[in-house]
């Protein structure tokens, strides 16, 4: 088993508007995309946002080589209580994910 951070150059987070956030896994290579393509789960991915799978969507873009999430903030951006407004701090969450090594 593997991090995922550890299998892909880049993960990045950021706004898809007030009220969701989109999380991008740049897999690189095309053997890369395919190995997670099957073995990244969503519910993976919702266990690490604490979100029910139902709220996320996934799309799964294979002539980019990405994996993409989409998921309603937590906190509509620009209130009180959102501490990322850009949504670019939970990258992080997703890289800690396991999967197993290609």
């Amino acid at each position: 088993m593997s991090r995922l951070d550890q299998i892909v150059p880049k993960i990045r987070t950021k706004n898809a508007g007030p009220f969701w956030l989109t999380v991008d896994i740049f897999c690189g290579e095309r053997r890369i995309f395919d190995h997670l393509k099957d073995s990244l789960q969503t519910d993976q991915v919702a266990q690490a946002f604490h979100q029910p799978i139902a709220a996320l969507k996934r799309f799964d873009i294979a002539h980019l080589n990405v994996i993409k999430f989409s998921l309603p903030r937590i906190v509509v951006q620009g209130s009180r209580a959102d501490r990322d407004m850009h949504a670019s701090q939970w990258a992080w969450l997703v890289g800690g994910i396991e999967v197993p090594t290609p």
